[in-house]
C-alpha cells in the first residue's frame, strides 16, 4: 500500500465522508458510534472543522476566528451545506506553503502538515461513523488507512492520554488493517454493529434490524428452560415480528454493552405494561452484522 502526502490523504478522506453524507437520505438522527451524536450532530463536527481550516491555514488564531462558525452550520439543506465547506477546505491545503505554515490550534501552534493530518484522520474515522449509522460498510480507502496509522501509532498514547480517544478497542487476531486503525481510535466493529441492531430494535423496525443481521444469523430466545432457536433470516424474523406483535408497548433498554474482538455482551432490561425482565445477550458479529444473538434472562 502506498503512503500518501498530506494533501492527497486529506483529498480521498473528505471524499469519503462526504460521498456518505450524500447518502443519508432521511436518517439525520440515527444514532452513531459517537456517543450522544446523531448523524447531524456528528455531520455539523466535520463541517464546523472544514470552515475553520481555510482561516486557519490562513495564519488566524482562534480569537481572530472568534464565534464565526457557532450556531446550527447546516441549516435546512445539510447537503448543501456539506458541499459548500468541502472544497473551500481542500482548496485551502492546495498551497505549497501550506503544510509549512504555522497553524494557531487552541493547543498551541503546530505546522501546517500536522493539522492537515489531524483533519485527514478525523475525516476519515468519522467517515467510518457515518457509514455505520447508515448501515454502509463499505471500505475505507486503503492507502488512507495505511498512511493514517502510520502517522498516528507514535501519538495514540497522547491522544488518549488527553482523552480525545477512547481506550483502544479489543480485537481478534485476523483484524484486518481498517480494524486496526478504527481500534486505535477507539472504536469496535462489533460493538458498532451491534449498537446498530439495538436501534432498530428499540425502533420494533424489523426491516432494519434484519439489515443489521446475517442472511444465516441466529438467535435464541429465553422460552423455557432453555431457550428456543430460530436459524436463519426467515426464522429470526418471524421471532421478532411475534415478540412486537405480542408486546407493542414494550420497551428495551441496553444498559451495559462491552466488546472482545467479534463478540459483544450486553445487560439489558425489557418492559411491558405490568412488568419487566432483565437479562444478557451474547452477540456474534461477522462482517459488520449480527451472525449470532443468545438471550439469557434472571429469574
Amino acid at each position: 500500500m502506498a503512503t500518501l502526502d498530506a494533501r492527497e490523504l486529506y483529498r480521498r478522506a473528505s471524499a469519503e465522508f462526504s460521498a456518505r453524507v450524500h447518502r443519508v437520505g432521511d436518517r439525520w438522527a440515527a444514532p452513531t458510534p459517537c456517543a450522544d451524536w446523531d448523524v447531524r450532530m456528528l455531520v455539523r463536527h466535520l463541517v464546523e472543522e472544514e470552515r475553520w481550516a481555510p482561516p486557519l491555514l490562513g495564519g488566524a488564531t482562534i480569537a481572530e476566528v472568534g464565534d464565526r462558525f457557532t450556531g446550527d452550520l447546516l441549516g435546512a439543506d445539510p447537503i448543501a451545506a456539506v458541499d459548500d465547506a468541502v472544497p473551500r477546505a481542500v482548496d485551502a491545503v492546495e498551497p505549497d506553503d501550506a503544510l509549512t505554515r504555522t497553524v494557531h490550534l487552541s493547543f498551541g501552534d503546530v505546522p501546517g502538515r500536522e493539522y492537515v493530518m489531524q483533519l485527514a484522520a478525523d475525516h476519515l474515522v468519522h467517515a467510518w461513523d457515518l457509514g455505520q449509522a447508515l448501515g454502509d460498510d463499505t471500505a475505507l480507502d486503503a492507502d488512507a488507512v495505511a498512511t493514517v496509522r502510520e502517522w498516528f501509532a507514535p501519538v495514540e498514547p497522547l491522544y488518549r492520554q488527553a482523552g480525545v480517544i477512547g481506550p483502544r478497542a479489543a480485537l481478534p487476531g485476523s483484524a484486518s488493517p481498517q480494524d486496526e486503525l478504527l481500534a486505535m481510535f477507539g472504536r469496535s466493529p462489533a460493538l458498532a454493529a451491534v449498537q446498530r441492531f439495538n436501534a432498530a430494535f428499540g425502533a420494533k423496525d424489523v426491516d432494519a434490524i434484519m439489515a443489521a443481521m446475517t442472511p444465516d444469523c441466529v438467535f435464541e430466545d429465553t422460552t423455557a428452560p432453555d431457550g428456543g432457536r430460530h436459524t436463519g433470516a426467515a426464522e429470526v424474523r418471524a421471532a421478532w415480528e411475534a415478540l412486537f406483535g405480542g408486546a407493542p408497548n414494550a420497551l428495551f433498554t441496553a444498559e451495559e454493552l462491552f466488546a472482545a474482538g467479534d463478540r459483544v455482551v450486553q445487560r439489558w432490561r425489557y418492559e411491558w405494561s405490568d412488568g419487566h425482565v432483565r437479562g444478557v445477550d451474547l452477540f456474534a458479529v461477522r462482517g459488520g452484522r449480527v451472525a449470532e444473538k443468545l438471550s439469557y434472562v434472571k429469574g
